[in-house]
C-alpha cells in the first residue's frame, strides 16, 4: 500500500520568449484515468528533444495530478478530488493536501485543459464546457466565447454545457427535502466544485475533455492532439491554427436535471451507458417500493451511477443545446 507520506506534487513549466497566454494541462485527477498522463510524457519528450519549442506565452504541465490515486490505480486517494476543490487551512484527507498545491497553481494561469477518460464499455470523446456569461451567484463567468471556441478545435464533435447548473438543481432540491440551512446549501454547493469550476473562479476559463474509455488505445492519441491544437490555436507554438470542428458536425448538449438514488434498492431496469437515447415515458428504472422511474423528456443520459448510495446522483438527463457556439 501506498503511504502518502512518501509522495510529491511535479509541475514542469516551459516558457517562450513572447509574450501570450499561461496554459496548465493536466493529466490523471483521477488516478485511473491515465491518458492524459501519458499524453503530457509524449509531448514533453518533444519539447525537451527540441523537436517543439514554446514561442510565446507559457504552458505548465501536471502529468499526475493525484498521486496517492495514480500509484493505487484507482479513481480516488482518500476521496473524488474532482469535489469540493478549495484549499484548506485544516486538511484531513490526501486531496486536500492536493488541493493546498492546485489552487494557487491554477490560480497563475489563464486557461486550464484537464485530461480524463471515462469508465462506459462504449463511446466517443467528448468535452465539458463551462456556462454563458454571467453574473448569478453560482458560477459567474466573462470567458464563454473564449472557452467555446478552444473547446471546439480540441478535435472531438460531442459538447456537454451545464454541469454547475443542473448539480445545483439537484442540491437545492435536496436541501429543500432535509430543511438545510442557506449555510449548509453552500457547503453542498461548494462540493460541485472540481478543477475547471475553481479555475473559472480565479478569473480563467477551462475545459475538462474525456477522451475515450480508460483501456482505449485511442484515448492517449485524443489527449495528444488536443494538447498539441490547444498549443496551435492559442499560439503558444508555431502552428497551423486548427480548424474549428463545423457546426453541423457538433452534438451539444445540455445538462437539465440530476436525479439521485434515494434508497439503496433502486436499480436500473437496463445497463445503461453514459449518451444512451431516451424517450419521453421510457422506463429508466425502478424505485425500492416499486414505483418505476421514467424520462419526463427525451434526450440522453448522462454519468448513471450504478454504484450510488442512497441520496447521491444516480444519473443525469439532457437535452440538445441548439444556441452552443452560436450565443
Amino acid at each position: 500500500m501506498t503511504s502518502a507520506s512518501t509522495l510529491q506534487f511535479k509541475s514542469v513549466t516551459y516558457t517562450g520568449i513572447k509574450q501570450g497566454p499561461r496554459v496548465i494541462i493536466m493529466g490523471a485527477t483521477h488516478g485511473n484515468e491515465v491518458c492524459g498522463t501519458q499524453a503530457i510524457g509524449r509531448v514533453m519528450a518533444e519539447l525537451d528533444a527540441g523537436r517543439l519549442h514554446i514561442a510565446a506565452g507559457s504552458v505548465t504541465f501536471v502529468p499526475i495530478v493525484n498521486p496517492l490515486a495514480y500509484a493505487q490505480n484507482t479513481r480516488s486517494g482518500d476521496r473524488n478530488l474532482n469535489r469540493d476543490l478549495f484549499p484548506k487551512a485544516d486538511p484531513q484527507d490526501f486531496e486536500d493536501h492536493v488541493a493546498n498545491w492546485l489552487c494557487p497553481l491554477l490560480a497563475q494561469h489563464d486557461v486550464l485543459l484537464d485530461l480524463h477518460s471515462f469508465n462506459a464499455a462504449h463511446g466517443e470523446p467528448f468535452v465539458m464546457v463551462g456556462p454563458v456569461d454571467n453574473d448569478g451567484p453560482l458560477e459567474p463567468f466573462r470567458h464563454m466565447r473564449e472557452e467555446r471556441a478552444l473547446a471546439r478545435r480540441l478535435g472531438v464533435r460531442r459538447f456537454v454545457t451545464g454541469w454547475m447548473a443542473a448539480y445545483g438543481g439537484g442540491v437545492q432540491r435536496r436541501s429543500r427535502a432535509s430543511s438545510s440551512s442557506a449555510a449548509e446549501l453552500e457547503t453542498v454547493l461548494r462540493y460541485g466544485v472540481g478543477t475547471t469550476e475553481y479555475m473559472r473562479s480565479t478569473g480563467g476559463y477551462a475545459l475538462t475533455l474525456e477522451c475515450g474509455q480508460h483501456l482505449d488505445p485511442q484515448a492517449p492519441q485524443v489527449a495528444w492532439r488536443a494538447i498539441m491544437n490547444t498549443l496551435a490555436f492559442l499560439g503558444l507554438v508555431e502552428a497551423p491554427e486548427p480548424a474549428p470542428v463545423p457546426f453541423d458536425e457538433m452534438e451539444a448538449l445540455q445538462m437539465v436535471v440530476v436525479h439521485d438514488k434515494l434508497d439503496a434498492g433502486d436499480r436500473f431496469t437496463r445497463q445503461w451507458a453514459s449518451f444512451d437515447a431516451v424517450n419521453e415515458g421510457e422506463q429508466i428504472g425502478v424505485r425500492a417500493d416499486g414505483t418505476p422511474v421514467v424520462a419526463e423528456f427525451s434526450g440522453r443520459i448522462l454519468f448513471p451511477d450504478t454504484n450510488a448510495g442512497p441520496n447521491q446522483e444516480w444519473y443525469y438527463l439532457t437535452r440538445p443545446n441548439p444556441s452552443f457556439g452560436q450565443e
